[in-house]
């Protein structure tokens, strides 16, 4: 069976029309929010702490805080996008046209990560007004940009078809991914900390994303760049293997 393009296309493209229509929420508040951020760590907080491995504090927060923005808007954002078919009920003329289910996982997983890549690349460039900032290596901060947004995209359409309910599809992101992203090393680097509790956050996986995405700009970070990608792509296959799964089996789509 070929490829329907135009059927990836087609979704793709309502859901991108989506965040058009409701930009003030898709960009415009994530943007406003991290921008206080930005004043009051970086500028009220970030002139009374020391630079952390040569890097001024303020600065130093920006890779922390564009992940955590990403993180956060990847999940909503592809959740929402399948699980309102299934609230309204078209989901199921979905299913019963000729489109495969990587089709589907394609535009709507593509259109999320769209919407967090965009998102990423404002708040990076309104970071540049608040503090001094350089990219040591651009294509790797690139790639860990569309790696980590695809990635939790994908986490958020897992979830967008496991919540039978609108407060489900908050859950998780506001009790487990965002601590584990404030946990993450977002605001410190987790060689500050006393050493059994730099081992027990070394077992939360959102410190090799910020590690990675850290190293990119500063050319060093907590973890080595090798280790953080090498954790992103495992976790990019587990949720690979589980939407996988979820239409071999037809969990919580067919009933």
């Amino acid at each position: 069976m070929s490829f329907n393009h135009h059927a990836v296309i087609a979704i793709y493209n309502f859901e991108m029309a989506r965040t058009w229509r409701t930009i003030a929420q898709s960009i415009i508040s994530p943007v406003i929010s991290t921008t206080l951020y930005f004043v009051v760590f970086g500028a009220a907080i970030g002139a009374r702490i020391t630079d952390i491995g040569g890097v001024s504090y303020g600065a130093f927060i920006v890779p922390g805080l564009i992940m955590l923005s990403l993180l956060t808007q990847s999940i909503a954002n592809a959740s929402f996008g399948i699980y309102f078919p299934k609230f309204t009920g078209t989901i199921y003329e979905l299913l019963s046209a000729p489109v495969s289910f990587v089709e589907i996982v394609v535009a709507y997983v593509g259109a999320a990560a769209t919407k967090s890549i965009i998102l990423g690349v404002i708040i990076l460039a309104t970071a540049t007004l608040f503090v001094p900032l350089e990219v040591r290596h651009p294509f790797v901060m690139a790639g860990f940009l569309v790696l980590t947004a695809v990635t939790f995209s994908l986490f958020g359409f897992i979830i967008g078809i496991w919540a039978d309910g609108f407060e489900k599809l908050q859950l998780v992101p506001l009790l487990i991914v965002t601590p584990l992203a404030f946990l993450g090393g977002s605001f410190y680097s987790i060689d500050m900390l006393p050493p059994f509790w730099r081992t027990v956050s070394l077992v939360n996986p959102v410190v090799y994303l910020i590690s990675g995405f850290r190293w990119a700009f500063f050319g060093a970070a907590d973890v080595g760049i090798g280790i953080s990608l090498a954790m992103t792509l495992g976790f990019l296959a587990a949720c690979i293997a589980v939407v996988w799964w979820i239409f071999r089996t037809g969990w919580r789509i067919r009933t």
